[in-house]
């Protein structure tokens, strides 16, 4: 937990209130296994390399550079992320973590995150699922690029982007899954990642890829107007 971080404390923060997650969403939004199915019907959902470790993670790309969103998201509607959803509240331990700093949070507007008697109230209960969701996302997402990794199913994407400005862009650093990789793997491993889970999380993440051209179709049509 870094400095910025507080436990949350149902005395300390009693009037505490958390409004809807506010401001841009990422252009490209961290998912867990479980979201790939919601998330690869309304975006590209690829893999990349973590900048620090150096390990693969999955995100779904909701434009194409920082500050654009392509894809518009609601809460409770369709494809709404969990890293979204958990924005400001992270796990510490056995416990809930804040950033008090975080326009989410305020004395005067929103829901309430402790009823009168100091329980969680409907909101934090929400938060509570939300970060269970991706504390175990996690783990079987991790699972999943390592099944991935040891049958040399992933392939850098090569997709050079021109729009109509007359601008184009590389998408580079990004992977997806190959279909021949996958087409190629003997009756044995097919059926380890089918009872994995892992054969129709393969399948959601290629078949995403096709997204790609309709974001790219969305940012000409804003460029249009």
């Amino acid at each position: 937990m870094t400095q910025d971080m507080t436990l949350l404390d149902s005395v300390e923060h009693r009037d505490l209130r958390v409004r809807a997650p506010a401001g841009p969403l990422p252009y490209f939004v961290p998912v867990v296994a479980a979201e790939f199915a919601a998330a690869a019907a309304a975006c590209p959902v690829l893999l990349t390399k973590d900048a620090e470790t150096g390990r693969f993670y999955a995100g779904a790309m909701l434009g194409f550079e920082p500050g654009e969103s392509l894809v518009e998201l609601r809460a409770g509607e369709g494809f709404w992320p969990l890293h979204v959803e958990r924005q400001g509240f992270f796990i510490a331990g056995d416990s809930i973590a804040i950033d008090p700093s975080d326009s989410r949070f305020t004395p005067h507007e929103g829901e309430a995150l402790f009823a009168e008697d100091g329980a969680p109230a409907p909101a934090l209960r929400g938060i509570q699922q939300t970060l269970a969701q991706l504390h175990h996302g996690v783990e079987a997402t991790q699972a999943f690029v390592d099944a991935l990794l040891a049958h040399k199913l992933l392939e850098p994407i090569n997709v050079t982007l021109r729009f109509d400005d007359g601008t184009s862009l590389d998408l580079a650093g990004l992977y997806t899954v190959s279909l021949d990789a996958l087409h190629e793997l003997d009756d044995a491993a097919v059926l380890t990642l089918f009872r994995a889970g892992h054969l129709q999380l393969a399948y959601a993440v290629a078949g995403s890829l096709r997204q790609i051209t309709v974001l790219a179709a969305r940012r000409n049509r804003r460029l249009a107007a």
